[in-house]
């Protein structure tokens, strides 16, 4: 991959110095999502199901500046995640992998990130063949849903060879499910006597539908090659998740809502998908240079295009044009703390601050 300038470099470091400017700001809450204009976030106290990447921000800044205190401080956020270890909700993977997979050498962190898989592994449904969304969040328990399996299948795979078991079970029946005839279908319940029914919300069209999967198959194409991983099946899926992006410019920003070609942009499903094509780059492979090429083009866009600069009236670091919601109207063109989170992970790997395939 051949980065042209300084730009990662410098995007990164607005970034960063955006969440030590956050972190002062909401002490010890979760930013959730940011006015686009002031920049003042709303907050939650225990974190929701973005929390990790709050944390894993601060884990990247830690690592980025090196010092002590910053790691005290990433060490400290990540601490307050436990209560979301015993929670019934899938979203584990989401708040505990993220959370947890920059914390190098923070013992604390690794104990968590255990409890959290181990946790994960018993909430397993057999006669299912997932981990259903759970009820943590007041919706019906048995729900499958495509943010349900990034995060969730490296989560499982480090809990040892049933752990990987479960994980690769967890995402070839979400790709059973919820790819369908080219098109991702978000979400699902199950119904005793009729079995799976497509839910209304989120919608077919829904911006982070395929960035998530397409995040949870990279993340698999990075374990042992095992028959249960059917790896020729998960490239495969890959390369039609990315193929279905070909109505959109190679830095296409998505829709929020396909339905609505002239509603609110998603920023937040670029920067996913960003990354989960910098992991796809990184497994060898005819398509490769190809994946690589788009994820540079998509984040060389955001940053040009999306990314607030050092001048201006607005703070520096912030990407602009993420949707939380669209179809209720709640922050529409907001910055999100996801789409910071993956822009900066993507952002670090160009600079070679991380190694992509670990997070």
């Amino acid at each position: 991959m051949t980065v042209v300038g300084d730009w990662p470099e410098r995007a990164l470091a607005d970034i960063l110095h955006r969440v030590d400017v956050t972190r002062a700001e909401v002490g010890a809450r979760f930013p959730l999502f940011a006015d686009p204009d002031t920049g003042r976030w709303e907050t939650t106290g225990r974190g929701s199901w973005t929390g990790g990447f709050w944390a894993g921000l601060l884990w990247l800044r830690a690592r980025y500046t090196g010092h002590e205190a910053d790691r005290a401080v990433a060490s400290a956020c990540t601490a307050r995640l436990a209560g979301w270890v015993e929670a019934d909700t899938v979203a584990r993977g989401l708040i505990l992998w993220y959370g947890t997979a920059l914390a190098v050498n923070d013992r604390s962190a690794q104990e968590l990130r255990n409890r959290a898989a181990r946790a994960c592994l018993a909430a397993l449904e057999p006669e299912l063949g997932l981990v259903p969304r759970g009820s943590a969040f007041g919706r019906p328990r048995l729900l499958a849903r495509v943010d349900g399996v990034p995060g969730t299948v490296p989560l499982l795979a480090s809990a040892g060879v049933e752990g990987a078991a479960a994980a690769a079970s967890h995402l070839h029946r979400h790709i059973d499910l919820c790819r369908v005839d080219g098109s991702v279908v978000p979400a699902l319940r199950f119904e005793p006597g009729t079995g799976w029914q497509p839910c209304d919300d989120p919608p077919p069209g829904w911006s982070r539908g395929r960035p998530w999967l397409l995040l949870a198959v990279a993340d698999a194409l990075h374990q042992p090659r095992t028959t249960q991983w059917n790896h020729q099946r998960l490239e495969a899926t890959a390369a039609g998740l990315v193929a279905a992006r070909t109505g959109l410019p190679r830095w296409g920003v998505p829709p929020a809502d396909e339905g609505q070609p002239d509603g609110p942009q998603d920023t937040s499903a670029a920067a996913i998908t960003a990354v989960a094509l910098l992991k796809l780059a990184r497994v060898p492979g005819p398509r490769a240079a190809e994946y690589s090429s788009r994820a540079l083009a998509i984040l060389d866009h955001l940053v040009a295009s999306h990314l607030t600069g050092p001048t201006g009236a607005r703070p520096a670091g912030i990407l602009l044009n993420g949707c939380y919601d669209a179809g209720r109207s709640v922050a529409v063109r907001h910055e999100l703390i996801w789409g910071d989170f993956f822009l900066a992970l993507g952002l670090a790997a160009l600079t070679g601050l991380i190694d992509i395939r670990t997070v």
